[in-house]
């Protein structure tokens, strides 16, 4: 090899070394920039969850909490406004998080708004239609908008908006596929200064984060929707417990005792005794068609009725006709109760009862003979007062030793594993045991209910159950 060759050798080899050190260079230095870029959206999602997290405290929260998202990514991209829309089961967006005046993109009204107050306030209340406008556009088509100089946009200058618009960013929210949603801003933050394609990166890349804490609001809305049913539930069986009577009436004719068990938070069942005068007490126990909140309300409307009809009473059957009236007037078609009364008069030492729609009343005398009680009734708020009909009643004299049981169905009806009922057989035969051994109201009540229990075992309550136990005395 000559000198010559060597030379151009060794020179080819240095420059060969010097471009592999610059491309190792160029290689670190590109890798650490992408290192850093993760990190630092790293540190975004975890700094972005972390105070959104922290942000779903109460209810009102939540339902703010997307104001709060797009707040936090007008500060991480540098918009002047920001607004997250977000596609509704009806197929429309609306606006559910905004920071900022954020103009309207879509020709919706006849009218210019001129005031931000205005502009945010129609913002909230209107809704875009897929394909509409420029957000319409983007959920249709799942494709981004970058425009940088938008006051020489054809399409932005026909909008009209009182907001001068510069620059607009838009980017879809994508799941699995599907949009469900669109991101949106408007003006960088520096005045005369354009948006950049960091900006707009940014906006991309934020957009997958918006889309968590989208769903984050929606688990969190379900189990705040949830504990507010829970509460108005709660609040329901308050009011309920507070129309029950809080004691049992005794005196030297008769003593009573009663008991109610809702087979959901709140029960159809319900159970009174009605001062008609010094001399008379109705007691009464009904079953509102259906379970829960709406049998709650007709037990509601229904007690309310009965008091009110006390301060004119004359008879069982004017009484049950005028409820009746009163119930089918203010409640729907499908809603309906069944009543059973008992009048008690202690001058003339008689019980008369009546019967709407509803169980059999027990009559125990003597300590061996029982009685099954059935007068005729339509259940009430059925139909109207000219074809419910007349409520026929049965009166008879106090007797040594009476005892009186009203029940609901769900005490007869109550199942076991097998699902088989209770039924009238067990319940009298309970009742019947009770008499004989000469047991007080509040034992009676408690030795059905255990007897009851006992038969349905771990097999869960399908129907509210209510019981009155009544001893007459001498």
């Amino acid at each position: 090899m000559s000198k010559n060759t060597l030379v151009i050798f060794l020179i080819l080899a240095l420059l060969s070394v010097g471009f592999y050190v610059a491309f190792l260079k160029r290689l670190l230095f590109s890798t650490k920039k992408k290192l850093n870029a993760t990190m630092h959206q790293n540190l975004e999602i975890s700094n972005f969850l972390t105070i959104f997290s922290k942000s779903l405290k109460t209810v009102e929260e939540v339902e703010n909490s997307l104001n709060l998202t797009a707040r936090y990514v007008a500060d991480l991209v540098g918009v002047s406004s920001l607004c997250i829309f977000t596609l509704e089961e009806d197929g429309y967006l609306k606006a559910s998080g905004i920071t900022g005046a954020f103009p309207p993109l879509h020709k919706s009204t006849g009218y210019v708004l001129t005031k931000p107050k205005y502009i945010l306030e129609s913002l909230r209340r209107e809704k875009i239609k897929v394909g509409d406008g420029i957000i319409g556009k983007i959920a249709e088509t799942k494709e981004p908008i970058f425009i940088i100089d938008a006051e020489n946009n054809p399409i932005i200058k026909e909008l009209d908006s009182a907001i001068k618009i510069e620059g607009i960013m838009a980017v879809p929210m994508i799941q699995e596929g599907r949009v469900i949603g669109v991101i949106c801003g408007v003006n960088n933050r520096r005045d005369g200064v354009r948006f950049s394609s960091e900006q707009f990166n940014t906006l991309k890349f934020m957009a997958s984060q918006v889309v968590l804490a989208y769903n984050m609001v929606e688990v969190y809305s379900t189990l705040s929707r949830q504990q507010r049913i829970r509460q108005e539930l709660e609040f329901a069986r308050q009011i309920q417990n507070s129309l029950l009577p809080d004691e049992f009436p005794e005196n030297d004719t008769f003593s009573a005792h009663a008991f109610t068990k809702p087979a959901k938070e709140v029960s159809g069942d319900f159970y009174d005794f009605v001062k008609i005068d010094e001399n008379r007490i109705l007691v009464v126990i009904g079953d509102a068609c259906g379970k829960g909140i709406p049998a709650c309300i007709l037990m509601a409307i229904t007690r309310s009725f009965i008091r009110a009809s006390s301060e004119h009473f004359s008879n069982l059957n004017e009484m049950l006709k005028e409820l009746n009236g009163n119930l089918f007037r203010d409640t729907a078609d499908e809603r309906f109760i069944t009543l059973a009364c008992c009048l008690i008069d202690k001058a003339e030492k008689t019980v008369e009862i009546a019967r709407a729609g509803h169980t059999e009343i027990f009559v125990h005398h003597s300590g061996i003979r029982m009685r099954k009680i059935a007068p005729d009734g339509t259940a009430l708020g059925m139909f109207p007062t000219n074809l419910a009909g007349e409520f026929d009643s049965i009166s008879f004299s106090i007797r040594e030793r009476m005892y009186l049981l009203l029940f609901t169905d769900g005490i007869t009806e109550a199942l076991d594993a097998e699902e088989k009922e209770y039924g009238l057989e067990r319940l009298k035969n309970s009742f019947s045991t009770t008499c004989k051994n000469d047991m007080e109201p509040n034992e009676i009540v408690n030795s059905i209910i255990t007897s009851v229990d006992a038969f349905t075992g771990n097999t869960p309550q399908s129907d509210d159950q209510t019981l009155i136990a009544i001893r007459f005395k001498f």
